[in-house]
């Protein structure tokens, strides 16, 4: 490979939240918790970001910006950020929109809490499969808008959508916003088009708006295709799609992510009420992305398709009550390991405790997900298996 990603890096002193941020986030802000290993002795598994370092070729485009020495107010005005973008979705996913429908946001959480309020008047509610990403429910709340779920189907680790309960909870005139993740968080799931067109045709079809949260679509295992949902329903302005170089290419620190809103009076409203400025270096670092990062990509795509199926060898070797099935895309596991655990166990208390290992919990993925652990595999796989020996460790010596 020309990229090495069994690279270990150390993330000390960088004020990386997944090992010095860990504590406020997982454990409810409480600093007083006494582990039995040093914060900088953990295995980190839980946050969304990559122990991989980003393509050389934005950092080196960075450099270049840097070198320039000038860091005032900026805004995307060069067409080329657009056209970089556009080529991205056209080549990846034969998909094409306006130019004009493309604004950015410091990421697509920022976008959620802001695009709830602009959609949903106050006793309007906002719809949800679970188990679901927190921060959906987070900005529902942010908002005071009542949140409605709709549990997913699972048998033998597969998910699928409960289309019959989807279409008595849309047909409520009060819900006016479908929260969708596809490809899906925390399970993986990469959506069929025959889903998507059903999952479409049941919101659109009872004016509920449609937010598709796509930020993990670039992430795929090998073999897989993934299909925009807005794609499928050309005709309809009634379908917001965000993605972002985030996930893909480590750059979740730069805050930047694409929001398509191909309705114009919504768009109007965003326009108006978001700042208008963006940061200078996470413009270069996205558009270096989307027009020099394909061969990065393609060499991850290898790398995180060999570590799942490390994990589902060591699994079925280590722990075989556990339930796995090597998800479609992301690059996390969501593993059942209830049949090892009493009901309402807090497992990221207990990985932290007995394992030394950082994980989020099904607790924290809303409902639907009790027994549950998720796993981050975008890292070295010498600290994969360390992190899954510490694992496996921890449950047989229960």
């Amino acid at each position: 490979m020309k990229y090495d990603f069994d690279q270990i890096i150390d993330r000390r002193n960088t004020n990386a939240m997944s090992i010095e941020g860990f504590r406020e986030y997982l454990f409810d802000e409480n600093d007083q918790l006494d582990f039995p290993c040093a914060d900088d002795e953990f295995i980190s598994m839980w946050i969304a970001d990559m122990e991989f370092a980003s393509p050389p070729e934005i950092s080196a485009a960075l450099k270049k910006r840097i070198d320039h020495g000038i860091f005032g107010y900026s805004q995307i005005f060069d067409p080329k950020y657009k056209s970089s973008f556009l080529n991205w979705t056209k080549t990846r996913y034969d998909w094409s929109f306006e130019p004009e429908h493309l604004v950015t946001s410091k990421g697509v959480i920022p976008a959620l809490f802001s695009l709830i309020e602009y959609i949903c008047l106050p006793d309007e509610k906002v719809l949800i499969v679970t188990p679901s990403y927190a921060f959906f429910k987070h900005a529902a709340d942010y908002n005071n808008r009542e949140l409605v779920t709709s549990d997913l189907l699972c048998e033998a680790g597969h998910y699928d959508m409960d289309f019959d309960d989807l279409q008595k909870k849309a047909a409520d005139e009060k819900v006016k916003l479908c929260i969708f993740c596809s490809p899906h968080n925390p399970t993986g799931r990469v959506w069929k088009e025959e889903e998507l067109k059903r999952l479409g045709k049941i919101c659109l079809e009872n004016n509920v708006m449609i937010i598709s949260d796509e930020i993990h679509c670039d992430l795929l295992r090998s073999g897989k295709k993934f299909t925009p949902l807005a794609k499928l329903f050309p005709e309809s302005d009634q379908i917001i799609t965000t993605m972002a170089p985030s996930k893909t290419f480590n750059l979740a620190g730069f805050m930047l992510a694409n929001i398509i809103i191909p309705n114009d009076d919504l768009r109007k409203t965003w326009k108006e009420k978001q700042l208008p400025i963006d940061n200078p270096l996470s413009i270069v670092a996205a558009q270096t992305a989307y027009s020099e990062g394909q061969s990065w990509l393609s060499e991850l795509t290898i790398y995180l398709d060999e570590n799942f199926i490390f994990l589902q060898k060591y699994l079925q070797e280590k722990l075989p009550k556990a339930i796995f099935q090597i998800p479609d895309s992301t690059y996390l596991a969501w593993v059942d390991v209830s049949a090892y655990f009493e009901k309402n166990e807090n497992l990221t208390l207990f990985f932290a405790n007995q394992a030394g290992v950082l994980l989020e919990g099904g607790n924290m993925f809303v409902a639907n997900s009790d027994g549950y652990i998720r796993l981050n595999l975008a890292c070295p796989r010498a600290r994969l298996k360390e992190g899954l020996n510490r694992i496996s460790k921890a449950i047989n010596e229960k």
